[in-house]
């Protein structure tokens, strides 16, 4: 019985792909069959897009929700008959002037057939083709011709040409009035079919409200794009045609830009009308000439100049999804569809992106990369493609650099490359190295990472000069040069992460060695010999002139390896620092005991933390001071900014007060403050942080022992994710005092952008912060100065 629940399971994959393409042919089938109701529903909400805010706009005015969608309605409506009334006029104008262009007409024919009569170099070929035509076919003279016959259908009376008229006639104008009415429905009903949507779409609301309000935001930009990109292609169209002496030119312009909403056919119908009436209408090649290249010169502005800048990501959709969803929509519901094919696709994208059984669509549909830096970095590597690996890097490198970077500049770039693309790839390749990876495979990475470090190390030479950004350190915290040790502890890519981080902190001006090939390789150098004495091999004289060593483990475990390497390093250099990259064990790393308990001086997941701990060790040996940020250049005048800005008054306690609630609320975290950055004091206003000695609520701090004076040395904002792991805050008392372990902060800037202070979320558990809620606390510290410049404009009787 279990071979047979087996093989059922197996079957598993195909069955559901059977359901899935079952389920999808049946939606076609509806789609198809049923477009005579679901074409006037789909106009319907998307003419309710491009009403709906102005309907919104005249409701915040006062006016009912009704009459507002009556009188926007009634607009839209009176516009486009006026535009219809304009047009045709303009078109039966055109119409009785077309007979006085007759005979120029004609002209141009009898020349053009001229031009084609003309002998030319294929006449000999097709002299040759109709010889043998004529040959096969008289060979085949015993066929006996068929007499033709032609049957011709009675004229029909002039009641059933009418009825045939109106049968055409009433389908567009039923379909139209069935638009119209849902679109009134639609913009009456808006919130209650909202809510409904909401229910359709499942019980979290949370989820269906981000779909429905991306949804309604790509749609709603891309038509606005869409009507400035039509509107900035017919004016022009239209002044050129009048300019060149085009008759109907504002007809001509309208319908350029009216057209333009059909996708890549629009643009072609519409220049076809002009390009005609200028053949018609000049007797010479001028008009027509003139015409065509204003034509094309305004495709290409609008094609590769316009719509790019305008358009952006406004729709989220890949060019070729476009171009095949436009095929099928078409397919599916004709022009109609044609029109509506990329607002369909768009909610087909948000489905995809909030719904997990939908995913696939948002994979298929989507301009996002489906695979990340470092995945990609990974497979180009498997697939022995070194050259394009290290043109992803380097383009990777030069994209985190500045236009003129400074030699701190660099070496942060390569940092960030190395942490955020280079090291992840590493990390997959351990989580594969046993499950699917070959030797081939492993051999191929180990080759093409080789040689992408070495490009790296070679284009990115660390050199003397470079500038670090802000003033001088004080004479007493110099940074001094360190010499440090760097060593795989066990594997191979353990050895490429310690030669990453020789090449990272060799950038920033440290004498730096590494050992080429992991310890396990180089053991014997780490025992006695049969004297006691150490062995003479690279690993030991490095030892013994380093000031700290950094040994790169990609063990997901790496307690049990950690503790012996560290203890054995010990028994040889009781006074070695050793700092413990685990760069696939974050939970590990975390525990702040972790360290102490293997006699590591550190436990670092990044660059970044590593070179924390550097800056750290260059500054003061033991690590038991708080390290502060540099006083930037200019800060005299940021200072004398922030006391003529007013936001000291004591009357604006109580603002800073209930914005640091409202941030708790938000972010769920424990605490929350608003911090202005005085010359030595940095002073917290209705903090909710309480004082470590007294229990009340903190007022001021030494300006060196505070986050928020990294804030205004960086000017950006700042989140550390564990202060007890950070040797700049770790042994500050207010940390240690109230466990403080989480900090993000954003600078409050005025008008100048002088950074006054910062805007901060403290919690005493380690945590993360996206980039959408940094966006939202950054949002929370513009308008909490905003309010803040509303209350001193409004004066002392405002602030009581």
């Amino acid at each position: 019985m279990l071979p047979g629940v087996m093989q059922l399971a197996d079957l598993i994959p195909a069955l559901r792909l059977l359901i899935g393409l079952l389920i999808a042919s049946i939606v076609i089938l509806a789609l198809f069959f049923g477009r005579d109701m679901l074409i006037p529903l789909a106009l319907a909400m998307l003419l309710g897009f491009l009403l709906d805010p102005a309907v919104s706009r005249l409701k915040r005015w006062g006016l009912p929700r009704m009459a507002s969608a009556i009188v926007v309605v009634a607009f839209a409506l009176a516009a486009l008959g006026g535009l219809g009334m304009y047009l045709g006029s303009q078109v039966q104008q055109l119409s009785a002037d077309l007979p006085t262009y007759q005979s120029t007409i004609r002209e141009k024919l009898r020349g053009l057939r001229k031009s084609v009569n003309m002998p030319s170099a294929w006449d000999g070929v097709f002299k040759t083709y109709n010889t043998l035509e004529k040959e096969i076919s008289s060979a085949d003279g015993a066929t006996a011709r068929v007499q033709k016959v032609e049957v011709q259908s009675p004229e029909s009376k002039p009641t059933t040409r009418m009825l045939q008229w109106l049968v055409r006639i009433v389908e567009p104008v039923t379909t139209a009035g069935i638009v119209l009415l849902f679109v009134i429905l639609i913009l009456l009903d808006r919130d209650d079919l909202r809510d409904r949507l909401l229910r359709l779409m499942g019980g979290n609301l949370h989820v269906a409200t981000d779909a429905l309000d991306e949804a309604s935001e790509r749609i709603g930009k891309y038509l606005r794009m869409q009507f400035i990109v039509n509107v900035s292609y017919g004016i022009p169209l239209a002044a050129g045609l009048w300019f060149i002496g085009v008759p109907g030119a504002i007809l001509w312009g309208v319908l350029g830009a009216i057209m333009r909403f059909v996708p890549y056919v629009g643009a072609m119908m519409s220049a076809v009308f002009p390009l005609v009436l200028a053949f018609a209408v000049d007797p010479s090649w001028n008009m027509f000439l003139l015409t065509l290249g204003l034509i094309l010169l305004l495709e290409l502005i609008s094609n590769n100049v316009i719509e790019p800048w305008l358009y952006g990501a406004s729709t989220g959709l890949s060019t070729l999804s476009i171009i095949v969803a436009a095929t099928f929509w078409t397919a599916l519901w004709g022009p109609i569809g044609l029109i509506l094919s990329t607002p369909l696709t768009v909610c087909l994208l948000v489905l995809g992106r909030y719904i997990p059984s939908l995913k696939f669509m948002e994979v298929l549909l989507g301009s996002e990369p489906v695979l990340g830096p470092q995945q990609r970095l990974y497979q180009r590597l498997l697939a022995d493609d070194a050259d394009d690996a290290i043109s992803m890097a380097v383009e990777s490198v030069e994209e985190r650099m500045p236009s003129k970077p400074t030699s701190e500049d660099r070496a942060n770039a390569i940092s960030g490359f190395y942490d955020e693309v280079a090291i992840p790839a590493l990390r997959i390749a351990t989580q594969q190295h046993l499950e699917s990876a070959t030797a081939e495979h492993r051999l191929r990475l180990s080759n093409g990472m080789g040689a992408l470090l070495e490009e790296l190390r070679d284009h990115y030479a660390p050199h003397v000069g470079g500038k670090r950004r802000g003033a001088p350190l004080p004479e007493s915290n110099q940074r001094r040069r360190l010499r440090i040790h760097c060593a795989g502890a066990r594997w191979e890519v353990d050895a490429l992460g310690a030669a990453m981080v020789a090449h990272t902190e060799s950038l920033h001006g440290h004498e730096v060695s590494c050992s080429e090939w992991a310890l396990t390789t180089d053991s014997l150098a780490l025992l006695p010999d049969a004297n006691g004495q150490l062995g003479d091999g690279e690993w030991a004289k490095a030892m013994q002139i380093s000031d700290l060593l950094v040994l790169s483990i990609f063990n997901n475990q790496p307690q049990s390896v950690a503790r012996r390497m560290v203890r054995r390093i010990r028994r040889h250099w009781p006074r070695a620092r050793v700092v413990l990259c685990l760069w696939n064990a974050p939970t590990v790393a975390a525990d702040p005991n972790f360290a102490a308990q293997c006699g590591a001086q550190a436990c670092v997941t990044s660059l970044h933390e590593l070179h924390l701990w550097v800056e750290a060790m260059q500054v003061d040996d033991s690590g038991e001071s708080v390290i502060a940020a540099p006083i930037p250049e200019g800060d005299a005048l940021r200072v004398k900014a922030l006391h003529a800005s007013g936001v000291l008054s004591p009357s604006l306690t109580l603002l800073y007060h209930e914005t640091a609630k409202q941030a708790i609320n938000a972010f769920n975290v424990k605490w929350a403050q608003v911090s202005w950055v005085d010359a030595d004091r940095v002073y917290t206003p209705g903090s909710l942080l309480p004082s470590p000695e007294e229990g009340v609520a903190l007022h001021s701090l030494p300006r060196e022992s505070t986050v928020s004076s990294y804030v205004v040395y960086e000017e950006e904002a700042i989140v550390v994710g564990d202060l007890a792991r950070d040797p700049r805050f770790a042994a500050d008392p207010t940390v240690q005092s109230l466990k403080l372990r989480f900090y993000a902060g954003v600078p409050l800037t005025d008008k100048k952008g002088h950074v006054l202070g910062c805007f901060a979320i403290l919690d005493d558990e380690p945590r993360n912060l996206s980039d959408d809620e940094l966006a939202v606390l950054s949002s929370m510290a513009q308008q909490l100065m905003e309010q803040v410049r509303e209350v001193l404009k409004q004066g002392p009787a405002a602030e009581a």
